[in-house]
């Protein structure tokens, strides 16, 4: 657009009523979010990216479609964008994408995302899974030095199902049947070192077997495994080879020198109280959530910036 003509265009803003002047400003800014959700999914994208339907390198651009650079592949003719095979393909509403990572930043319920970004609640539901399908995959590939592992157990949950269940509906998370634990109870495993590295586990069962199969691939063999004791945690480290270092919490042993399960159950103690604000989280979604908190816990003052968790929504 020419000065001139940008000019006379701004000269008529000022004769707009004042609820006219307002849609306008929210378009503009609908339209700068979407911009600048743009410019977060495509950067990091290399010029001539490879096909990601046939791999090859045949690429040629192929113009613009909503805001995106399109490509076409010469090999297989087929088109394709920056968010072709990630886990926000498809999505609309592009311009509360980034509306969409501060929720997630702040932790906001379904509720109160439906509230901020005036979006229907299975819209809000189906980003809000879609975003923490990758993070929920990204955890420590190794602990070093000091380990720390310790189990953690929530409800077994069908929140959202409709049939099938077995059992009347509990409200608001809702209590178990039977007191302590049980068939009930999810467990997860939390393995963290003392610089922050952590990894979380959904178990089917509480084993020795299970443990050492999870444990296996991010404990070097200069680790020191510290855990709290228990039976299984136990037999497990005899076959880790790796040092074992328990500490007997039952007799009211919570730190000798070096070796204590504190770091692990300070976090476990945030991630339980994080979780209570969704009051009871689906079982066959708890791998989410728990990505969610790590991504979360990793970033400094437990503040991370939006662009990032859009960023890590698209590519790991």
């Amino acid at each position: 657009m020419r000065t001139r003509e940008l000019a006379r265009l701004i000269g008529t803003l000022g004769k707009l009523p004042r609820d006219q002047r307002k849609t306008v400003a929210a378009e503009l800014s609908a339209m700068e979010s979407c911009a600048s959700s743009t410019d977060v999914i495509e950067t990091g994208m290399p010029t001539r990216p490879d096909c990601p339907l046939c791999a090859s390198r045949q690429i040629v651009k192929h113009g613009r479609c909503g805001g995106l650079q399109r490509f076409r592949c010469r090999h297989c003719n087929r088109t394709f964008n920056a968010l072709t095979g990630t886990p926000l393909a498809r999505l609309h509403l592009r311009g509360k994408w980034l509306g969409q990572a501060e929720a997630l930043r702040d932790g906001l319920t379904l509720h109160q995302v439906c509230e901020r970004l005036h979006v229907a609640q299975s819209t809000a539901f189906r980003w809000r899974h879609r975003f923490l399908a990758l993070p929920q995959t990204v955890q420590a590939r190794a602990l070093i030095g000091i380990a720390e592992a310790d189990e953690m157990y929530y409800l077994h949950s069908c929140k959202g199902q409709r049939h099938g269940i077995g059992r009347p509906a509990r409200k608001r998370g809702g209590k178990a049947a039977k007191r302590g634990l049980s068939g009930e109870q999810v467990p997860v495993l939390i393995a963290r070192d003392r610089i922050g590295n952590t990894a979380n586990f959904v178990l089917g069962a509480v084993t020795a077997q299970e443990i050492r199969t999870v444990l296996r691939p991010i404990l070097p063999a200069d680790t020191v495994l510290c855990t709290d004791g228990g039976t299984a945690l136990a037999a497990a480290a005899r076959h880790l080879d790796v040092e074992h270092r328990p500490v007997n919490l039952s007799r009211g042993i919570r730190v000798q020198g070096a070796w204590h399960v504190q770091n692990v159950n300070a976090y476990g103690s945030r991630l339980r109280n994080w979780m209570i604000r969704f009051k009871g989280v689906a079982t066959k979604y708890l791998a989410n959530y728990l990505g969610w908190f790590r991504a979360l816990d990793r970033s400094p003052r437990f503040s991370p910036d939006p662009v990032q968790l859009l960023a890590l929504a698209v590519r790991v």
